[in-house]
């Protein structure tokens, strides 16, 4: 089962993805990207703590199990931390349009791991989406090879912690507030990041920050927080296979920003591409209503 306004919420997620990612690439210049991440994690967890407070929901914290504590800690390393590392660390040693194909295609192992864990039936209009979805990615990037390289292993188990990270949310999203959930992501994969620089010496890298520095990372932490908020809001009711899916209309997003300002060519084979993703997208949604129609009319209340 699911809502229109988690839809909604996904929905959001994806179109902030898009710009975010723009945004992000003027963001990371002339700064460590681990301490990025960081920084803008540990500003984020600051945001959310803050609404906590001021919506007086920072008493749930105190009632949370050691158990609860414990998942929302493995959020924070397969999500908040881990599999950032290892993205970056790929992104230097292979191309951005190998990369990004690997990462798009985190649906199919949430697909899986669904499947496997939260008991989701595969159904084969999930597979004509998939197909659209991926021949629309490869088209989108333009890739005229791929290559497996220490690169392209790295992106991938960055993208498999990722997948792991969704079906751990989604089932800790039972019992817990989005919010909370959100929290618990930051918070703790801020810890670990932080952990990551002192022993390997990045944290020293802090003392070279500007006041340019400072504002891209408030900046981009501001998208950041509304992607967290939307994505865990929207993940609670709805199928974690569609939620990831959902998400990659951010690449034509970011693909329209790079066209409308800095100039970049779209070319009729990314155009066909994004029309391919739309369509995998609609088709998702579609399916997902006409299944939920379907179960209100044998199950009715």
């Amino acid at each position: 089962m699911h809502s229109k306004k988690g839809l909604i919420f996904v929905l959001l997620t994806a179109i902030i993805s898009g710009f975010s990612i723009f945004i992000n690439k003027f963001g990371v210049t002339e700064i460590n990207p681990y301490l990025f991440t960081w920084l803008k994690n540990t500003v984020v967890a600051i945001f959310l703590l803050s609404i906590l407070i001021f919506f007086k929901d920072y008493k749930a914290l105190f009632k949370l199990t050691k158990k609860q504590w414990s998942r929302l800690a493995l959020i924070g390393l397969f999500g908040g931390s881990i599999p950032f590392l290892l993205f970056f660390k790929g992104l230097q040693l292979t191309s951005a349009a190998s990369g990004g194909f690997i990462h798009k295609t985190m649906f199919i192992w949430v697909g899986v791991l669904a499947l496997i864990f939260l008991k989701e039936k595969l159904n084969k209009q999930m597979f004509l989406a998939a197909i659209l979805l991926l021949l629309g990615n490869l088209l989108l990037l333009q890739m005229n090879s791929f290559n497996i390289g220490l690169g392209e292993v790295l992106i991938f188990l960055a993208t498999i912690f990722w997948s792991i990270e969704t079906i751990l949310s989604k089932n800790a999203l039972k019992n817990l507030d989005a919010k909370t959930v959100a929290f618990g992501r930051m918070f703790f994969g801020s810890l670990f990041i932080l952990v990551f620089l002192v022993l390997t010496g990045n944290i020293t890298t802090i003392v070279s920050l500007n006041m340019s520095h400072v504002y891209w990372v408030l900046l981009t932490s501001v998208f950041l927080f509304f992607y967290v908020f939307t994505w865990y809001n929207g993940l609670k009711t709805i199928s974690p296979t569609v939620a990831t899916s959902i998400l990659l209309l951010g690449s034509p997003i970011t693909t329209l920003l790079n066209f409308i300002f800095l100039d970049n060519i779209v070319t009729i084979t990314q155009v066909c591409g994004i029309t391919l993703i739309g369509l995998g997208i609609a088709y998702a949604i579609y399916f997902l209503e006409l299944n939920t129609q379907r179960i209100s009319i044998a199950n009715p209340r």
